[in-house]
């Protein structure tokens, strides 16, 4: 392992610049273009994806009313690994955020090949969610074809990316500011009926009887709540997404420390509020939750006119604030890994504007390249990709954990005064959290009835030849300092 510069180093030496310019000038790196307000709401759009409107069904089908644990347990992990993450990006923001401190903490290969598995994940979900957008978009339109649907959603976002950041964040604030108020009223609504406040809503079917009827809490045992953890993981990726876009805010300590802070009540509200409410207005084996979706069997149980329509519109917000995010991710992790070195120079490179425009181009390329696999070989090309990046996330995080433990000594040893977030009952946290990753990694070797050990496995084979690549261009480079 190479040695790595210590916190105060890294400070001192001025950042790479895509053109040769000095930093702050010109095209010659990101700029300040985020608001406050984009980065609020970035961070609360930040932990409600898609994946949350569409694939709750399943979850409540395998764990019944006992998927509110598996919400809570991965949750509580996604808090803990965000608070994690929050100490090292508010002590030193970085557009690289967690691969940056991967990079510095435990050596070059850290954070080269999460940067790279990263970027990766993200490029898959564009053509993920602009073929699920095109989908609901072709429903209202058929006149126009859903590969033509899927191109021109990712052609505006692509545009939009281009402009500045300043309109990534403008349109990221409406696309999460419904979402939010969405589900904001969605919760509240639903809690209203529940309680038995609100007229016209069949009382013997909504109340918190359903958590223990129709067979109890665990009507398929408590393992299914471990396989719910599965189910549902994948739904809180793009927590981290805010501290990435600290970097190109006003002040990104206090958008970092911010976005930190209220973590837990975004999660208890949008995910366990709007879970709570689904498993308590239906039984959890209720037929038109698994024929309808969670939350349109929901809606359409409180009597509102055209729920369907109204989720639809719900869903490709989010699918929409999905891909702009993606793309806005993706673009910023191959700008990092161009800054330092692993990924070609040209992705540094920025406009006048402060856009990596390069680094924006190159990932939605294969973003359209992902897109045509998924419309012409859907049941092979295209199902290894998301297959392959499926475990992605659990590895960022168990990542972000042993930076973290390194990390902590850098900053206490160089600037102290810079941890302004801390990570609670450190390292015994911390641990636990890598623990509790490792294990969900372990149990998804297990699970063949949802897919777990093909994801886990085809994960682990790109995560190898990423690896691979990553020490043997550290030794390349070791025997080129030795040669000279």
């Amino acid at each position: 392992m190479t040695s790595q510069p210590t916190l105060a180093q890294a400070e001192e030496s001025p950042p790479p610049t895509g053109d040769g310019g000095s930093a702050g000038e010109p095209g010659s790196g990101l700029q300040a273009g985020l608001k406050n307000r984009h980065l609020s709401m970035i961070a609360i759009g930040g932990v409600i994806g898609a994946g949350l409107f569409v694939g709750s069904s399943s979850g409540i089908a395998t764990a019944g009313p006992g998927i509110l644990l598996s919400y809570a347990l991965v949750g509580t992990l996604v808090v803990l690994v965000m608070r994690m993450l929050g100490e090292m990006s508010a002590a030193n923001p970085a557009s690289g955020s967690f691969s940056a401190h991967a990079d510095r903490a435990l050596g070059r290969w850290a954070g080269f090949s999460i940067g790279w598995l990263y970027w990766f994940f993200w490029v898959v979900v564009l053509a993920v969610e602009a073929t699920a957008g095109a989908v609901i978009l072709e429903g209202w339109i058929p006149a126009v074809p859903q590969w033509a649907w899927a191109l021109i959603v990712m052609v505006v976002l692509t545009l939009t990316n281009l402009v500045s950041v300043g309109s990534y964040g403008e349109f990221e604030f409406w696309f999460a500011g419904i979402k939010v108020v969405a589900i904001g009223a969605f919760v509240v609504v639903g809690a209203l009926a529940v309680f038995g406040l609100l007229p016209g809503v069949d009382s013997d079917r909504a109340g918190l009887a359903n958590l223990t009827e129709h067979g109890g809490f665990l009507p398929n045992g408590p393992g299914a709540v471990l396989t719910g953890v599965l189910l549902v993981v994948f739904s809180f990726m793009g927590s981290e997404i805010a501290t990435l876009a600290a970097g190109e805010s006003e002040d990104p300590q206090r958008a970092v420390t911010k976005s930190t802070n209220s973590i837990i009540w975004r999660i208890g509200v949008f995910y366990l509020g709007s879970i709570f409410v689904v498993v308590t207005l239906l039984p959890w084996d209720s037929a038109s939750i698994a024929e309808d979706g969670s939350y349109v069997a929901a809606l359409d149980s409180l009597g509102i006119a055209h729920a369907g329509q109204i989720m639809n519109f719900i869903v490709l917000t989010s699918v929409l604030s999905c891909l702009n995010s993606g793309l806005y991710t993706a673009s910023r992790m191959a700008f990092s890994l161009g800054e330092r070195g692993d990924a070609p120079k040209a992705f540094a490179r920025t406009t006048r504007r402060g856009v990596p425009r390069t680094a924006i181009l190159s990932s939605v390329v294969f973003g359209f390249v992902a897109v045509f696999f998924n419309y012409e070989f859907p049941d092979s090309v295209f199902l290894f990709l998301v297959n392959s990046s499926g475990a992605v996330a659990l590895f960022v995080w168990l990542v972000i954990c042993f930076s973290q433990l390194r990390m902590r000594k850098i900053i206490q040893a160089e600037a102290p005064e810079k941890l302004v977030v801390k990570m609670w009952l450190y390292p015994y946290l911390t641990w636990a959290a890598a623990g509790l990753i490792v294990f969900v990694l372990g149990y998804m070797l297990t699970d063949t009835e949802h897919d777990g050990r093909t994801t886990m496995l085809l994960s682990l084979l790109v995560a190898a030849i990423v690896l691979g690549i990553a020490f043997a261009r550290e030794r390349i480079g070791k025997g080129r300092a030795a040669a000279q």
